[in-house]
């Protein structure tokens, strides 16, 4: 800084020492949050499907508001989206969950896969991993997406660690997207009658059809 310039910051009353403040930051959304989380691959998904927009109308009409307004997530129903491989299940349901974020509901939401959920609560000797307070957060949380439900490996161990997520959310009201590839029979069969049962109170089903979209041919 020139010695002149000096002068005319000093003549105006402005300390010639300091340093220009950056310019603020522009706030983050929620729903940039949320893409941050998000897989690629669902960055910017939309739900399009009646079923699971009107679901997601309700949930956020129901929603008390918080102390700055805007409405949080409240008790409510749940989605068990059905349909083959590459029908759009997992599209549709990260698309639910940007819909509630873009309409302005605070939201804390977790996702996990049927396969990893059973690798994150297997019992293991690593210092500090603690499966049952992980178990806790999954099934307390207000919103849960549990993809690909029955696609992992089952046993009596995995059945019951299901039964208790499944069955902890249908006590509590909490809204849970759940998707499968499985119809009725087989879910029964893989998960157990307990939680078969509860899926088939808790949830209204959304049924996806079509060819498998990773399959198509772009050209």
């Amino acid at each position: 800084m020139t010695a002149r310039l000096e002068d005319i910051l000093t003549a105006r009353g402005l300390d010639p020492t300091a340093t220009a403040a950056p310019p603020p930051e522009e706030p983050v959304s929620a729903l940039e949050l949320a893409d941050r989380r998000i897989p690629a691959r669902y960055r910017g998904a939309l739900a399009d499907h009646p079923q699971i927009t009107a679901w997601a109308t309700q949930i956020a009409e129901a929603g008390r508001p918080g102390p700055a307004g805007a409405p949080g997530i409240s008790e409510g129903g749940s989605l068990l989206i059905v349909g083959p491989t590459g029908t759009g299940k997992t599209h549709q349901a990260y698309g639910a969950i940007r819909t509630l974020l873009h309409r302005g509901v605070r939201l804390r939401w977790e996702a996990t896969t049927s396969a990893d959920l059973h690798a994150r609560l297997r019992p293991s000797s690593r210092t500090g991993h603690d499966s049952e307070r992980e178990l806790q957060t999954l099934a307390r949380c207000p919103l849960l997406l549990l993809d690909d439900l029955g696609a992992a490996k089952t046993s009596e161990w995995t059945e019951e660690l299901t039964y208790r997520l499944i069955n902890h959310r249908y006590e509590h009201l909490l809204p849970t997207l759940i998707t499968t590839n499985l119809p009725t029979a087989e879910l029964r069969t893989t998960l157990g009658d307990r939680v078969a049962s509860r899926l088939a109170e808790m949830t209204e089903r959304v049924i996806l059809t079509g060819p498998d979209r990773r399959r198509e041919d772009p050209t």
